[in-house]
């Protein structure tokens, strides 16, 4: 019977459950509690168990979906007994944890390790990213990225400070929370530089994490990228527009459109708004399952998200703002 595992038991962790679940419906599906504090079997799983039973079970791969400061530690356990791992994103709350644990990884024969950066597999996403490889865009020499949604919003059954998204010993924050936006940039245009970065809380929210962040960044070959990513709005927008030599490119991500504007006219490349974003987790998850056929392609690596990683400790300690 073939066994797979998910660590952690908030929101992303069910999603995963439940995704396991209609992927390989008569497989053996396992939650761990990654506090030991949680005793409420999930739907879609055969059992709760701990790591130690995990471990003994081998299963096919792990989703690791605790949070952030946790994710090092487990990853190395389930790595060090030959089990895969699929790491939620962040990889790690800090750039020196993030650091180690590449090394570690390089330094042995281990079993492959993927972050779940789920963007990636947004259709909208992969269009931007042929369309870049096509030389579409020419010169690439702004780009502008963003995404604001109010925190209180995203789950309706616990209160927002409770949250992890909320609390700095569970890796929250604008930074870490919404580091999507980093990835796909990276995805995109490889390593990037931080010039500046701006951090605010604000008196609506009252946090202990940044709240708002503004971030600009460089790339090796003179691209100037703005990113701005907060906690507040109340109407949620997530663009990247990005502008070059033939023209400009608008990708809306909650719509799932692309669109081209030249000098002469305007040209929508891709548009399906009815998408199913569920679907890029059920994708990621198959990509992730068909390693031998190239399905770690498109995948997040350890390498691209300690870069990920690195930029968010850098805007942290460079920052001009409030928020420490």
């Amino acid at each position: 019977m073939n066994k797979y595992a998910v660590i952690g038991m908030g929101s992303i962790a069910k999603r995963h459950l439940k995704n396991l679940r209609f992927l390989y419906p008569d497989a053996d599906i396992y939650a761990v509690s990654s506090s030991g504090k949680n005793f409420i079997l999930p739907e879609d799983t055969n059992a709760l168990i701990g790591l130690d039973e995990l471990i003994r079970l081998k299963p096919i791969y792990a989703i690791i979906a605790s949070p952030a400061p946790y994710h090092i530690d487990t990853a190395k356990l389930l790595l060090e007994n030959n089990i895969s791992v699929l790491i939620e994103k962040p990889l790690a709350s800090d750039s020196d944890d993030a650091a180690k644990f590449q090394e570690f990884y390089l330094s042995g024969k281990y079993p492959r390790v993927a972050i779940g950066y789920c963007l990636r597999f947004l259709p909208s996403a992969l269009v931007v990213k042929g369309f870049l490889e096509k030389d579409g865009l020419g010169v690439v020499y702004n780009v502008s990225s963003s995404v604001g949604q109010f925190l209180p919003a995203w789950r309706s059954d616990k209160n927002y400070k409770d949250s992890v998204s909320a609390q700095k010993k569970l890796g929250g924050g604008a930074l870490l929370e919404l580091s999507h936006e980093l990835d796909y940039l990276t995805w995109f245009f490889g390593s990037m530089e931080l010039q500046h970065s701006c951090l605010r809380t604000t008196d609506e929210l009252g946090l202990e994490v940044e709240e708002i962040a503004n971030l600009v960044l460089t790339t090796a070959s003179g691209i100037y990228i703005s990113v701005h990513l907060d906690f507040i709005q109340k109407s949620t927008q997530r663009k990247c527009e990005l502008i070059g030599e033939k023209g400009r490119l608008v990708w809306d991500l909650l719509a799932n459109t692309v669109t081209f504007f030249d000098a002469t006219a305007t040209k929508v490349i891709y548009s399906d708004e009815q998408y199913d974003k569920n679907t890029m987790y059920l994708d990621m998850l198959r990509a992730f399952s068909d390693v031998k056929n190239q399905g770690m392609q498109e995948l997040a690596t350890v390498d691209s998200s300690l870069k990920v990683i690195q930029l968010i400790d850098a805007a942290k300690k460079t920052h001009k703002g409030i928020a420490s």
